[in-house]
């Protein structure tokens, strides 16, 4: 039997909100009467892809991200839109962000991390073929890689790329591990 126990929430409010963020400050009343202050990243969904193409190659986005102020590989995704069907953002970020396109697939979905209200779906895209170029904006500048499977494997290992959990989840359901 467990002793823990959900904790209380006092009250909520917004701390910060700009573009995607919506940061709440959020008190608890913990087990032993205290109360803890805790900032909650608050983010509507999103959609996460590892997209292969017809050779096996593994389609990926090269964008500079502001966060670890780095130019890193990433699997294509984005925020569901409201009203819009995961599967759907899916392919529209996937789409959008590299130009190609292909067979969708849910391998189900991950939080984010233990103080995010983001819940992304994931999916795998199989037969990937290129059926136009990357819809850029002035915020979002991607250029697509495309890698093997080992180096994408090497990749996952070192952990310098966001939406890790993402990759293992797509590679274990295609049984590519």
């Amino acid at each position: 039997m467990s002793n823990i126990s959900k904790w209380q929430e006092l009250s909520r409010k917004t701390a910060f909100k700009k573009y995607s963020r919506n940061l709440l400050s959020v008190d608890f009343r913990m087990a032993d009467g205290t109360v803890a202050d805790y900032i909650i990243d608050d983010r509507q969904g999103a959609a996460c892809t590892l997209g292969l193409t017809e050779d096996n190659q593994v389609v990926l986005v090269r964008q500079f991200r502001p966060g670890p102020n780095a130019i890193l590989n990433e699997l294509p995704g984005g925020y569901i839109e409201a009203g819009e069907d995961p599967i759907t953002a899916a392919r529209r970020e996937f789409i959008e962000e590299t130009g190609y396109d292909g067979e969708f697939e849910s391998v189900g979905s991950c939080l984010d991390d233990a103080y995010s209200t983001l819940d992304r779906a994931c999916f795998v895209a199989k037969n990937c073929r290129k059926v136009g170029e990357p819809q850029n904006t002035s915020t979002e500048q991607t250029e697509v890689v495309l890698v093997s499977l080992k180096e994408f494997r090497a990749a996952l290992r070192k952990g310098r790329m966001t939406d890790v959990e993402v990759g293992y989840m797509g590679l274990d359901y295609l049984k590519l591990l």
